[in-house]
Parts: C-alpha cells; sequence; structure tokens
C-alpha cells in the first residue's frame, strides 16, 4: 500500500481537537495532518524495516537511559508542529527540559512541539521527495538535528539548521553531535 493524502479542506477545516479524535476512532491507520489540512494515511511497513526501526529506537533509547537527557518516542507518537501540521517521525528525542514545560494534557495528547532530534527510515512504500519535504519541514519549526536513512539509496541525508543536507555512504557511523552527545549510531 502506498501512502494515500486527503483533501479535507474543501469540506471542512480539522482542529487539533477533531484531529485527535479522528486518530483515536481510527486506531490501527497511522495518520498525520500536514500543515495545509490534508490527512495522510501513512502505510504500515514491512518486516525489515520494522526491525530496523526497532533497532535505531533501542539504540537511541538505550543512550537516553544512561545520559537522561530527554524522552524517546516511536513511530506511534505524532507531535503537533508549529506550522499546523502533526507529524510522526519514525523516532524521536526530545530535550527534557522541553518535555517537562508542556503540561499534563499536552503530554497526554499530541505535544505541542517539533522534536529535538527524529530519524525517519525509507521503507520500501516511501517515495524520498515526500521524506525529504517532512525533513525540511521538521527543520523549518526548530529541528536541531534529523538523519533521513534511505537503505534503497545506500545513503543517509543528515539535517542541521542553516547547514546545507549532508548526504553519507551506507555503511556509516552516525553521531549526535551536540544535540545528543556521545550517541553513535552504526548504520
Amino acid at each position: 500500500m502506498n501512502t494515500v493524502v486527503l483533501n479535507l479542506e474543501p469540506i471542512v477545516h480539522l482542529s487539533d481537537e477533531q484531529f485527535y479524535q479522528l486518530c483515536m476512532a481510527n486506531r490501527d491507520l497511522n495518520l498525520e495532518l500536514s500543515a495545509t489540512g490534508e490527512v495522510i494515511i501513512v502505510p504500515s511497513v514491512g518486516g525489515e524495516s520494522g526491525t530496523q526501526e526497532a533497532d535505531f529506537i533501542t539504540d537511541l533509547n538505550n543512550w537516553n537511559r544512561q545520559t537522561k537527557l530527554g524522552k524517546v518516542f516511536s513511530s506511534s507518537t505524532i507531535f503537533k508542529l508549529p506550522n499546523g501540521a502533526n507529524r510522526s517521525p519514525d523516532a524521536a528525542w526530545v530535550k527534557l527540559e522541553r518535555w517537562e514545560a508542556l503540561t499534563a494534557e499536552e503530554r497526554k495528547k499530541f505535544p505541542p512541539l517539533t522534536p529535538d532530534f527524529v530519524i525517519e527510515l525509507r521503507s520500501e512504500t516511501d517515495r524520498l521527495k515526500p521524506l525529504q519535504d517532512k525533513m525540511q519541514e521538521y527543520l523549518e519549526n526548530g529541528l536541531r538535528l534529523g538523519w533521513l536513512i534511505n537503505p534503497q539509496d545506500k545513503q543517509v541525508e543528515i539535517y542541521q539548521p542553516g547547514q546545507p543536507v549532508e548526504v553519507v555512504a551506507i555503511p556509516a557511523l552516525l553521531v549526535g553531535e551536540e544535540v545528543l552527545p556521545g550517541f553513535e549510531l552504526q548504520v
């Protein structure tokens, strides 16, 4: 199954609460909402992508448990970005101080912030351009570091504010820079 985009804007503009309720009523679907109001139905991934994603989250979480610098999130978490989009990266990390600044209600629903760090893993069903656009959207909304891992083309795109996208060949050792001090990920 490929990604499906529904343009509801001619009919209805979903409020934050309506989109949240739509997601809760359709828990079997992976939904996102673009800044322009399009509902995006993201297909599930296969075994290869699923196990890679799990490995990346495990490595990130192991580092975070040692450092206690933030919170790690899976691809099931939707973040409400400042531009109004609701996005769910494959893995995300938020600095602890930013997470703790949210209210209990904000933490319970879709956190209204852009993660400090995200990983997007291109699966067999993903087209590259929409993922690159999504990474740019994260950057424009405050992302500090992002990795777009693209096994099909054997490369990783590294996104950082104010810098051109850096492309490295796989296999590679990715480092967390100042955002995730001491974190390394072998891909």
